[in-house]
């Protein structure tokens, strides 16, 4: 929406202290009835000092839950190494020529 907080986005990998894990207890159910690591990390990034970090990433991000990214994903990595990228190019270009007959 025009009118998000942010355009970024929580890419779900997390490296946890150990302070997080009585706040973990402590967590209400949330949604699904299950305990949301999010709400704990809400309240140690409004707690005690011990703070919530993050890394800004800049790279190239694939949406691998989606079928059609993930196989955009595999072919764009797969070109890109040495091991397969020529290989790989040659056999598209086949492939593609192919479907245009």
């Amino acid at each position: 929406p025009a009118d998000a907080p942010s355009n970024l986005a929580v890419i779900g990998r997390y490296v946890l202290s150990p302070e997080i894990f009585p706040l973990l207890h402590r967590t209400e159910p949330g949604r699904g009835d299950e305990i949301q690591l999010t709400d704990a990390l809400k309240e140690q990034a409004r707690g005690d000092g011990h703070g919530v970090y993050g890394v800004l990433f800049t790279g190239d991000r694939y949406d691998t839950g989606d079928k059609f990214s993930y196989i955009k994903a595999v072919i764009q990595l797969a070109s890109r190494r040495d091991d397969l990228g020529d290989e790989l190019r040659a056999w598209l270009k086949e492939f593609v020529a192919g479907l245009e007959d």
